[in-house]
């Protein structure tokens, strides 16, 4: 899906203990089921919006809740910071395909892979301008792995360590297609988007333009 005809085959590469880039994973045709799905969750109950952060600012990335609302720095069944709605229910297909992501990252023998019960997904939208900070995903209960997807214009997804949000990182290269997974070691890994590449997205997935990054979570909250 990029790199013109010849372009050589992208290997899965594991980034650090337990975080696993799968290049391409996702065919053309699954991504375009992902972005039709997208834009319907994006409608509501509770529509897509910018998050408002605690300090006053606002996330320039957009983003849409299933099964439950995140906000910083909990979840909740319901948006009381957009419109008080019960957030849409997390479909069993998406956890289906969290657990073959799991097995694409980690081996179909894991057991990681069979057990995963992803219940929260974060659907964001990032535009030409937009960006992620350096960040943990720890308000959740569960140290299973996160599942990442990416569809649209390619990024530059900065992977850290679990202390601190500078350095050591690495950068990786994520397009339109690709996998990664983060668990284990890395499940607590600091983590953000410094870039997008604006004009990288292939029309055929059904995205112009703009980046989707779809995570899926296992929150072990009760309920």
């Amino acid at each position: 899906m990029s790199g013109g005809l010849f372009a050589l085959p992208r290997e899965p590469v594991e980034v650090a203990p337990g975080a696993v880039h799968v290049p391409g994973w996702l065919t053309v045709e699954r991504q375009r089921e992902l972005v039709a799905a997208c834009r319907e969750w994006a409608q509501g109950p509770v529509p897509m919006r910018r998050t408002a952060l605690p300090g006053g600012g606002v996330m320039s990335v957009r983003t849409v809740c299933l099964g439950w609302h995140w906000q910083p720095y909990r979840y909740t069944r319901t948006a009381g910071d957009v419109n008080g709605a019960r957030v849409a229910p997390f479909p069993e297909w998406l956890a289906d395909l969290g657990r073959a992501a799991l097995a694409a990252a980690y081996g179909e023998d894991d057991e990681r892979a069979g057990g995963y019960a992803p219940d929260a997904a974060l659907v964001n939208f990032y535009d030409g301008a937009a960006r992620m900070g350096m960040h943990q995903d720890k308000e959740e209960r569960s140290a299973a792995p996160v599942v990442s997807l990416s569809i649209g214009d390619s990024c530059v997804f900065r992977f850290g360590n679990t202390e601190t949000r500078n350095r050591p990182y690495t950068d990786v290269e994520l397009l339109s297609g690709d996998l990664f997974v983060f668990g284990g070691p890395s499940r607590f890994a600091f983590h953000g988007v410094p870039k997008v590449r604006p004009g990288t997205a292939d029309p055929a997935v059904g995205l112009r333009s703009g980046r989707l990054n779809i995570t899926l979570r296992e929150t072990g909250l009760p309920g």
